[in-house]
């Protein structure tokens, strides 16, 4: 394939590239933020604190969800840098970045220069993409768990003309195909086994539209996907140890439950269908509106680059003519994945992350093949996204009035203006360059000023601070005193990992009562739950009262100061004796 346009100068596109790691890198600012992220720092922090890397806990109970593989990178992390905010999200940047890397090399397979530096830049922009690595979970490591397998495989099918790699004694196509396998099992052992799909979808479809379906026989492919599957041995035996081999303990409500069998089906499966322990409700047109803002600000390129791709293969069939594209992973990957996602009975927006690669590269392929005309219509319109975020940056900083507002719009109007002087011209440099200054006012806005306004009302997080600077309170345990089964939520999981001192959960009365029953306790709970306990016959002397919101959920009357306390419930900071 041919481009109308040269590959951009090198020093452009490493300062935009520069400037792409920075605005992602924004998000190690934030604190942790609930729900899920609390939740996940908590069990590495545990994971660390008793050196058990085989045992998952949450609120003090066994916990059979996520597999390990995310952990136990948080968990090395905490132990290089010790339990804070930036060890927790560290490695999850190094793990996107890893992704951006694999999105270029696998994309210069088959394109030109200039498509791999654009599908660079499209990565690194997309508004989920940089949300994930303020809000971190599993999508920011299942990015290059995705895309990494993808590029590895594609090369053993490519082959190599120099193909014997000196010093192992192993071919070149042998040790792609080893490195596939090794990030597959990592992509197991981080979400499941649905990650086959974005994973396999994509070489099945480019074989059998490039008539090399005789690829699905080959016995190399066999040994591509047992070695995975062995690779995942360490997270089979973890979940065996845990639960096969006590099924006394209740999980789910339930006794006898597999972990093996939940990792293989329920995990995913159940999810799908809808029928395991952990259920939703699906849409079928989720992801279509999800994905407008999600992807931003690329949405629009996207869906008009998959639908002209979508458009040529009726064509070609109904013309009886051999598909012709470069190459059909990144549309079965991206479309296989989309489908998938939008037929569960579990929907989140944050699932189709482990596809941005592929998305930015079905954008980059789309851009590059215009025509000069074209790309100034493009360019332009793009643009007019671009100005529509920078202002509605603008109006959610005059809005909520955070802490050093006006610093925030001066860094909001001087990046503007210097992306309009840099990028004058309507080419796609200037698209690149438009887009990336456009994100970097939105993430800038988001993590340096935005954020550390709403997690302020974490109340969990302010009361553990509070208590980590209090010499009377800071050595003492405290008791998460949270009513009820599972997980719960709330605020209790950021007091957790922001504490200093231990924490031990009471779930019922009579475990709060065996607490208190020699002395007296710190006990962090809802206000609601506090004055519960009065009536129950506890003694409860209130030290400290914070504010909490679920900040993953913002609406208008939180984000207007003047309606915002009408918003808020309390936690209580509390000295509980009978």
């Amino acid at each position: 394939m041919t481009d109308n346009y040269p590959s951009f100068d090198t020093r452009w596109f490493y300062a935009l590239v520069a400037v792409g790691v920075f605005l992602n890198a924004t998000g190690l600012f934030p604190p942790v933020m609930e729900l899920d992220g609390a939740l996940y720092a908590c069990i590495a922090k545990q994971m660390t604190q008793t050196g058990d890397f085989v045992n998952l806990y949450a609120v003090g109970s066994d916990w059979l969800d996520k597999p390990h593989f995310p952990f136990w990178i948080i968990a090395t992390s905490y132990r290089i840098f010790g339990i804070n905010t930036f060890a927790y999200k560290f490695p999850a940047l190094l793990f996107f970045l890893g992704s951006v890397f694999y999105t270029y090399q696998f994309t210069r397979l088959t394109y030109s220069k200039v498509t791999a530096q654009v599908a660079t830049l499209v990565l690194l922009t997309a508004f989920h993409g940089v949300l994930s690595n303020s809000d971190v979970r599993a999508e920011p490591y299942l990015m290059p768990l995705i895309i990494g397998p993808v590029y590895h495989f594609y090369r053993v099918f490519l082959g190599s003309k120099n193909d014997l790699s000196p010093g192992y004694g192993l071919s070149k196509s042998s040790l792609h195909l080893l490195a596939g396998a090794f990030l597959t099992g990592c992509a197991l052992m981080t979400k499941g086994v649905f990650v086959l799909i974005p994973i396999g979808g994509g070489l099945v479809l480019h074989w059998l539209l490039t008539g090399h379906w005789r690829e699905l026989l080959k016995l190399r492919w066999c040994v591509a996907v047992a070695l995975s599957f062995a690779f995942t041995i360490p997270e089979i035996y973890c979940l065996y140890q845990q639960f096969d081999l006590h099924p006394e303990k209740v999980i789910f409500g339930k006794t006898g439950v597999s972990g093996v069998r939940f990792f293989f089906w329920d995990s995913q499966f159940g999810r799908f269908f809808n029928t395991g322990p952990i259920k939703g409700e699906g849409d079928k047109f989720f992801f279509v509106h999800t994905l407008l803002w999600a992807f931003l600000p690329w949405s629009l390129p996207l869906y008009i680059g998959v639908g002209k791709i979508l458009i040529n293969l009726i064509k070609r069939r109904n013309n009886s003519t051999p598909a012709t594209s470069p190459e059909y992973i990144s549309l079965g990957s991206g479309v296989a994945t989309f489908a998938l996602f939008s037929l569960s009975g579990f929907q989140l927006p944050h699932y189709l992350n482990i596809v941005f690669p592929f998305y930015a590269i079905l954008t980059a392929q789309f851009l590059v093949g215009l025509k000069p005309t074209s790309l100034r219509r493009w360019t332009v319109g793009q643009t007019a996204i671009g100005l529509a975020i920078a202002g509605i940056a603008i109006a959610l900083l005059v809005l909520v009035q955070p802490n050093r507002v006006v610093v925030a719009l001066v860094w909001v109007l001087l990046i503007t203006l210097a992306t309009f002087t840099l990028f004058r011209k309507n080419t796609l440099l200037s698209l690149s360059g438009r887009m990336m200054g456009a994100m970097l006012v939105l993430a800038g806005t988001l993590n340096l000023f935005l954020y550390p306004t709403f997690l302020q009302y974490q109340a969990g997080m302010a009361t553990a601070r509070y208590v980590n600077t209090e010499p009377k309170l800071a050595k003492r345990p405290t008791v998460l005193y949270e009513p009820g089964t599972g997980v719960g939520g709330g605020s209790f999981w950021t007091y957790e990992f922001y504490a200093k001192a231990p924490t031990v959960y009471a779930r019922t009365d009579s475990a709060l009562r065996v607490q208190v029953q020699t002395e007296s306790r710190l006990v962090f709970t809802t206000g609601v739950y506090a004055d519960s306990l009065m009536m129950r016959g506890f003694r409860v002397k209130r030290l400290a009262m914070f504010p909490y919101y679920h900040v993953s959920q913002l609406t208008y009357p939180f984000l207007n100061p003047t309606t915002r306390s009408q918003t808020l419930l309390h936690y209580v900071l509390a000295e509980v004796s009978q």
